[in-house]
C-alpha cells in the first residue's frame, strides 16, 4: 500500500536517484530568536510570488516570559498504530487532536490517549486504494458553537467527494445524520486528487484538486479554469443564497464568477496540491512535480485567478516546448528542489506556536521519499535563510502530512501510522 501510494503521488519517473538530507549545523541558543542556524541547503528561487502583508493590532500590555536556551529541534512521538494518517488538526479553542485516516475515519487523541470508538467513521463509502481515500479534514471556524465540519474523499467510484457533518451530543462523536452533500468532481484517473481542505482567513472554504491523473497533464486540464480539475477552489458552504441549485454558494469575489471559467475556481495551473496552508494573508502551496522539480508557491491569500504555470512549467523549468514556455501571467515557485533530494513534497505550515518562539514565521516542509525537514522564512515573495533540520530531529519514513493543534504547534504523519509533534530541545 506505501509503495503504491508513492507511485502514484508522486506519477514520475525520477531522473535522478532519491538521497536524504541530513546537513545540520548548531542550534541557536538565544530564545528571542525567528531563526535557526543549521546550515542552509541549495534552493532555486523566484521573487514576485505575491505581497506579504502584516495586519497591525490593537496595543496590549503584556506579560515576557524568558524561556531557557534553545539547544535544539526533535520529534516527540504523540500517537501510533493508525491507518495511513493523512492529516491532524484540531477545531479553533480545542484541546484535542483529530486524526485522519485514508481508511475513511477519523480519530481523537485526548488528554494523551486515542479514543477507542472513532470521532468519524466512513470507511464503507470510501475507496482506499492508492492516492484515494479520506484526503482531508476542516473545521469551521465557529465549530465551537455551529459544529460543523468539512472532508474530502474518494468513493467507491473513485470520484471526490466534499461533504458537510456536523457534531453529536457527544462532543466525541460525529452525527452521521447529519451528512450534507456539497460537492462531487467526477475523476478520470486514480491519482492526482488533491485533498486539503482549509478555511481562510476570509472564512471561505477552499478545496485543492489535482489536474485529473495519468502523467503529463494527460487530460488536459492544467490550463482550463473551466474545470474544476487542477485547481484550488473557494465557496461558502453555509451562508448566502446557492447559485443554481448548488449546495453552497459562490462568493462574489471570485474571480470567474462572471464567466471565463467555472464560478468555484479560485485558482488554477496546479498539478497535484498535495497540502496548502494559510498564514495570515499569505497561501502557502506545496505542488508535487511530474520528472524533476517539487515546488512550493506562496501567493497573497486575497490575490485571485492565479495561474501556478502546470504543465507549461514543472517549477521553475520548462515542462511544455510546444507551449512556448512563456511565463508571463504566471506564478513562479518560491522554492524547488530536485528528485534528487526526493519524489514528492509535503506541503506544511509557517510555524506561529507558542512553545518555539524561535521559530516564528518560519514555513516547515518535507517530502515523501526524503523524509527530511527544511524550511525557510518568506521575505517579501523570496525564500530566505533556508535551513535543513534533519540532523537535529531526524529522518522519518514517508512523511504523509503536516498538521497542527490548535495551538500552532506542529505534527508530522507517516504513511507507517504514526503521529509526530515538532518540539523545542532546551
Amino acid at each position: 500500500m506505501v509503495l503504491a501510494f508513492l507511485v502514484l503521488l508522486a506519477s514520475c519517473t525520477p531522473a535522478e536517484s532519491v538521497t536524504t538530507s541530513s546537513s545540520a549545523g548548531e542550534p541557536s541558543n538565544s530564545s528571542t530568536s525567528t531563526t535557526t542556524t543549521d546550515e542552509p541547503v541549495t534552493s532555486s528561487t523566484a521573487v514576485d510570488p505575491g505581497e506579504s502583508t502584516t495586519t497591525a493590532g490593537p496595543t496590549a500590555t503584556t506579560t515576557t516570559t524568558t524561556l531557557p536556551q534553545l539547544t535544539g529541534l526533535a520529534y516527540e512521538k504523540v500517537a501510533g498504530g493508525f491507518s495511513f494518517p493523512v492529516f491532524v488538526d484540531a477545531p479553533p479553542g480545542d484541546d484535542r487532536l483529530f486524526v485522519a485516516t485514508k481508511d475513511g475515519r477519523i480519530h481523537i487523541i485526548k488528554d494523551g490517549a486515542t479514543l477507542v470508538q472513532p470521532f468519524l467513521d466512513i470507511s464503507e463509502p470510501t475507496n482506499n486504494d492508492g492516492e484515494q481515500g479520506l484526503l482531508g479534514l476542516a473545521f469551521h471556524p465557529d465549530y465551537a458553537s455551529n459544529g460543523l465540519f468539512y472532508v474530502h474523499y474518494s468513493d467507491r467510484h473513485g470520484d471526490t467527494k466534499i461533504f458537510e457533518y456536523r457534531v453529536g451530543s457527544n462532543p466525541d462523536l460525529a452525527d452521521l445524520e447529519t451528512a450534507r452533500l456539497l460537492l462531487v468532481v467526477t475523476q478520470p484517473a486514480s491519482n492526482h486528487n488533491g485533498g486539503m481542505l482549509a478555511f481562510g482567513p476570509d472564512g471561505y472554504l477552499y478545496i485543492g484538486l489535482g489536474d485529473g491523473g495519468g502523467a503529463g497533464d494527460r487530460y488536459g486540464n492544467g490550463q482550463r479554469p473551466d474545470t474544476l480539475l487542477g485547481t484550488l477552489l473557494r465557496i461558502d458552504p453555509v451562508g448566502g443564497d446557492p447559485v443554481g441549485g448548488l449546495a453552497y454558494a459562490i462568493p462574489p469575489d471570485n474571480p470567474f464568477v462572471d464567466g471565463g471559467g467555472a464560478p468555484e475556481v479560485w485558482a488554477y495551473g496546479l498539478r497535484n496540491p498535495w497540502r496548502f496552508s494559510f498564514d495570515g494573508d499569505l497561501l502557502y502551496i506545496g505542488d508535487v512535480g511530474q520528472n524533476r522539480w517539487e515546488e512550493i508557491d506562496v501567493v497573497s491569500a486575497s490575490a485571485a485567478g492565479i495561474n501556478y504555470g502546470w504543465p507549461i512549467m514543472e517549477g521553475n523549468s520548462c515542462f511544455s516546448p510546444s507551449s512556448g514556455c512563456d511565463t508571463d501571467g504566471l506564478l513562479l515557485p518560491i522554492a524547488e528542489y530536485s528528485h534528487g533530494d526526493g519524489c514528492s513534497v509535503t506541503g506544511g505550515y509557517v510555524y506561529r506556536g507558542a512553545a518555539i518562539p524561535e521559530l516564528a514565521g518560519r514555513y516547515f516542509y518535507s517530502d515523501y521519499c526524503g523524509g527530511w525537514l527544511r524550511s525557510f522564512v518568506n521575505e517579501d515573495g523570496v525564500a530566505t535563510d533556508m535551513q535543513d533540520h534533519t540532523g537535529q530531529v531526524g529522518s522519518l519514513d514517508s512523511v504523509v502530512s503536516f498538521g497542527t493543534d490548535s495551538f500552532g504547534e506542529l505534527y508530522v504523519t507517516t504513511s507507517g501510522g504514526d503521529v509526530w509533534k515538532l518540539v523545542g530541545e532546551r
